[in-house]
């Protein structure tokens, strides 16, 4: 008996609550520091207190989701996600825009696990994994409409009504979830507040080490960390504490399960080898596709120098891409098993940034970039609905919170990761080819670098570098030297980063190689005949 898909619009449509709402924040940049008169980086802030909120407290949101039951905890926090953006969309400062993005990312940490219980509890076989793929959908579709109807607001009204349209659909979303099926609680379930406190502090800890990695420098400290430890940046402390205090949670939680007691993470749910598989996987796909998100925008806004508004053209193909691929890559289900499909999305995930890596050019042209980033976005959106369905499918209904909660922590780790390690690669080559361009460059004399800051290189076009040059007593020639070395630089940076992460894709194929080998026609209907 097939379900209605009624109920999948009212799922679909609160993650395309969280997905509009994040991608919405980079579009809104300019509006909101004109209309705050702050730096961008404090608007920036946003989205970090977001991620980290999510990735932070999602685990707990699961074993709210356990307790209370998916479709309450479901319209308690998409209620709760409408008020902040009530308060997002008439915020008068600054502070108030970051306090509605927090209580956004805390609602979103419950929302993330039911809306995987959610689809347990409403689809089974053929429309489960039909439906896996549309919340893939969803995400993608949602930075695409960001971007289109928050431009065209942003360019001919202001920014604050692409966020009052989430007030809106909140309500349709909470009208839509009457035809959801209601699923019973378990008061038994128990909140583990120490696995809580470790495992937020751990994901907080590594997310913000990494994405300050660039910012505070990967071995001595920068001018702009906040402190040092004996010279050293504080960045790579705070990764080395998160990891340890994750240790520290996984060991308290088995403790726990040993114990008969409520864990915070049911470790079930990543117990046999094909399940950790899809982990990896979902680490690697999200992180290079967060590293062609930062580096992509980078080289057409700096290099070459264009507006926001051709970078969203050229990265539109992609998302379109990812859209339609995690629709349709469903239909191989019946032809090849979840390690053929991997292994196939991994290498045209490859053979794409290896491409980009070719044709990056200082007049990179368009419609190579868009041929890269297409063959780029249909491994990747393969892959994503792929791991998640494989996760889903291995594990019991009752687990479906944990399986959202872990999707939840591994993808936003993995964007904070893959961002930040994309710009710390870049920028690192960038600093060593600069650096290595003017050492004995004898058209660039000591006195003329002496009035450059070489501690801080990054990523500038040559409007700006010669703006900056013109400062110095350099001549028009030594400029032009200047401008010349910082052309290549960029471009050698650039293409070592985008082979970087083929390389990596390349990697990735050895844990897709131990991704279940059935075919969905071996695969076990629902989640309720998987192990309990």
């Amino acid at each position: 008996m097939t379900n209605s898909w009624v109920p999948m619009i009212a799922i679909a449509l609160g993650q395309v609550l969280m997905s509009f709402n994040v991608a919405s924040l980079p579009v809104a940049l300019g509006g909101m520091v004109a209309s705050f008169g702050v730096p961008p980086t404090t608007v920036a802030t946003g989205i970090v207190m977001y991620s980290l909120a999510v990735a932070g407290f999602v685990m707990l949101g699961a074993k709210l989701n356990q307790r209370f039951g998916a479709l309450i905890v479901f319209r308690c926090v998409v209620a709760l996600f409408g008020l902040a953006q009530v308060v997002m969309t008439f915020s008068p400062t600054a502070s108030l825009m970051l306090t509605a993005q927090l209580l956004c990312g805390l609602a979103a940490a419950a929302l993330v696990p039911s809306l995987v219980a959610l689809i347990a509890e409403n689809y089974r076989g053929v429309q489960q994994a039909t439906a896996v793929g549309a919340l893939g959908s969803a995400r993608a579709g949602a930075g695409v409409a960001a971007f289109t109807v928050g431009g065209i607001l942003g360019t001919f009204v202001g920014w604050r009504p692409s966020f009052g349209i989430l007030i809106v659909l909140s309500v349709i979303v909470l009208v839509l979830s009457r035809q959801l099926k209601r699923d019973q609680g378990r008061p038994d379930v128990h909140i583990d507040m120490v696995g809580v406190v470790l495992a937020a502090a751990a994901i907080i800890l590594i997310s913000f080490g990494f994405n300050n990695l660039n910012r505070w420098g990967m071995g001595i400290a920068r001018p702009a960390a906040p402190f040092s430890l004996f010279g050293l940046s504080p960045a790579v402390p705070m990764i080395v504490i998160g990891v340890v205090l994750g240790q520290v949670f996984l060991s308290w939680t088995r403790r726990r399960e040993k114990a008969g007691k409520t864990p915070l993470l049911a470790l079930s749910v990543i117990e046999s080898k094909e399940e950790r598989a899809a982990v990896y996987a979902m680490f690697s796909v999200v992180a290079l596709e967060a590293a062609l998100n930062f580096m992509v925008p980078l080289y057409i806004q700096i290099v070459q120098g264009r507006t926001p508004l051709d970078t969203a053209i050229a990265m539109m193909p992609f998302n379109l891409t990812v859209f339609f691929a995690a629709m349709l890559v469903v239909k191989l289900y019946n032809t090849l098993s979840p390690r053929q499909i991997a292994r196939c999305g991994f290498v045209l995930c490859a053979a794409a940034l290896l491409w980009l890596s070719l044709v990056v050019r200082n007049d990179w042209e368009t419609l190579p970039v868009i041929l890269g980033l297409f063959v780029f976005g249909v491994g990747q959106g393969s892959l994503v609905t792929l791991v998640f369905n494989v996760l889903v499918t291995s594990s019991p209904k009752e687990l479906a919170s944990d399986v959202g909660s872990l999707r939840g922590t591994t993808q936003n780790l993995a964007a904070a990761v893959g961002t930040a390690v994309a710009g710390a690669l870049v920028v690192s080559l960038l600093s060593g080819a600069v650096l290595r361009g003017i050492a004995d460059n004898p058209r660039l004399p000591a006195e003329v670098q002496a009035q450059v800051d070489l501690d801080t290189i990054n990523f500038v076009s040559n409007e700006r570098l010669a703006t900056i040059m013109s400062q110095t007593t350099a001549t028009p020639e030594q400029v032009q030297e200047a401008i010349r070395v910082n052309t290549e630089a960029r471009l050698r940076a650039l293409k070592i980063g985008l082979l970087t992460m083929a390389g990596l894709a390349l990697l990735t194929i050895l844990p897709a190689g131990r991704l279940p080998g059935y075919r969905p026609g071996e695969m076990p209907p629902d989640l309720n005949t998987r192990k309990t």
